[in-house]
């Protein structure tokens, strides 16, 4: 998954995705267009259950051989988290659909993510200068217009191809590309956003989903607010309730980075905050993707894997290895929470709590599975 950070200049872009990487990597400065070049980064996805996990394949190992806290200590497997790219682009003025500012640096890079984050400032402070932003409102128009501008140029294009097309093909497939072409510019035309635009034939739904367009891509609304109101903008109805807005402070977050974990926990806690801006940005940015993670677990590793919400038992084995595919036999599945319960395969075994299921078997979130394939 490869989510683009963007927003006008100064809106604490940079800030956010040094605090995601937690060391700073990215110029955060005082003045617009302080990044130019992307700046890109790996962060791990928060899964608390792969550590219960690795202590769990650890004591099946070690069995009454050694006490547990040995066991622990030289069984435990290594763990492989999942991982979110992020990449912290440019920012964004009025007039980038036409070129100006870092605007065509700035549609290439989007046009290469899978989602959007976009950071809208709502803090003030009279030391960063404004370069543009208004208010969170103000400054989602301004964006959501440019790339909708640049969409409608992409667009005249895709139809003049697209009419062609539909006239020299008797499949009726083609004709209905062309009216959501047309669909899609006269929404954009009218000033609608097309973010949630449903295809309902799934044949069209892939089609769709890799257009060159902005407009399209899912996007999280970031709200970037001040060290002082974060608490209670925190409890915010008309921001938390919604998947697609978020609220956090990349400041508080920055800081955090440079902390222990038990000082973070420490310092939340005083704060009367659960858990970091970060961790809720890569589980809303799942759910606006609609991504889940299955989990295997051995003596070599265990690891989180992501797949799309519908991924079925075959497909997800293509995550693994390419050949596991058609290569698939069949897999052996357990809820998390019910080997968990157990305290061990054998014991879940015992309890036939372990299935035995086929290639159509849709995966679950926290599914720890274990692939048969054939050599």
């Amino acid at each position: 998954m490869k989510c683009g950070i963007v927003g006008l200049p100064n809106v604490g872009k940079s800030t956010l995705f040094n605090a995601l990487l937690k060391k700073r990597v990215a110029l955060s400065a005082n003045y617009p267009f302080a990044t130019v070049e992307p700046n890109v980064g790996v962060v791990a996805v928060p899964d608390e259950r792969l550590e219960k996990l690795a202590d769990l394949v650890a004591l099946e190992e070690a069995g009454d051989k050694v006490d547990p806290s040995t066991a622990l200590r030289m069984n435990r497997p290594p763990i492989v988290p999942a991982v979110v790219q992020f990449v912290d682009i440019a920012g964004l003025v009025k007039g980038a659909s036409t070129g100006a500012g870092l605007g065509n640096q700035f549609l290439s890079h989007i046009r290469e993510v899978d989602a959007i984050v976009h950071v809208l400032r709502d803090f003030e402070d009279a030391q960063v200068a404004r370069a543009g932003s208004e208010n969170p409102d103000a400054d989602r128009l301004t964006v959501e217009t440019e790339l909708g501008l640049a969409d409608l140029q992409t667009l005249e294009k895709l139809i003049i191809t697209q009419e062609a097309q539909a006239r020299a093909s008797k499949d009726n497939l083609e004709q209905q590309k062309l009216e959501i072409l047309k669909r899609v510019q006269d929404e954009l035309n009218a000033g609608k956003s097309v973010g949630r635009l449903t295809i309902n034939d799934g044949r069209l739904t892939s089609w769709f989903s890799h257009l060159p367009l902005l407009s399209i891509k899912p996007v999280l609304y970031l709200y970037n607010v001040g060290e002082e109101e974060y608490a209670d903008k925190l409890r915010d109805p008309s921001l938390i309730a919604q998947d697609d807005k978020l609220v956090i402070c990349a400041k508080l977050e920055e800081e955090l980075a440079d902390l222990s974990e038990e000082e973070r926990i420490q310092y939340l806690k005083e704060l009367g905050i659960e858990e970091t801006g970060l961790e809720r940005l890569i589980k809303k940015a799942y759910l606006l993707l609609g991504l889940i993670s299955f989990l295997t677990a051995g003596e070599k590793e265990v690891r989180a894997w992501t797949v799309k919400l519908g991924t079925k038992a075959h497909q997800a084995a293509v995550v693994i290895h390419t050949d596991f595919e058609k290569k698939f036999i069949r897999a052996q599945v357990i809820e998390y929470e019910k080997l968990i319960e157990a305290g061990s395969y054998a014991f879940a075994r015992q309890k036939g709590w372990i299935q035995t299921i086929g290639k159509d078997y849709v995966v679950q979130d926290g599914d720890v599975v274990e692939f048969l394939v054939s050599s």
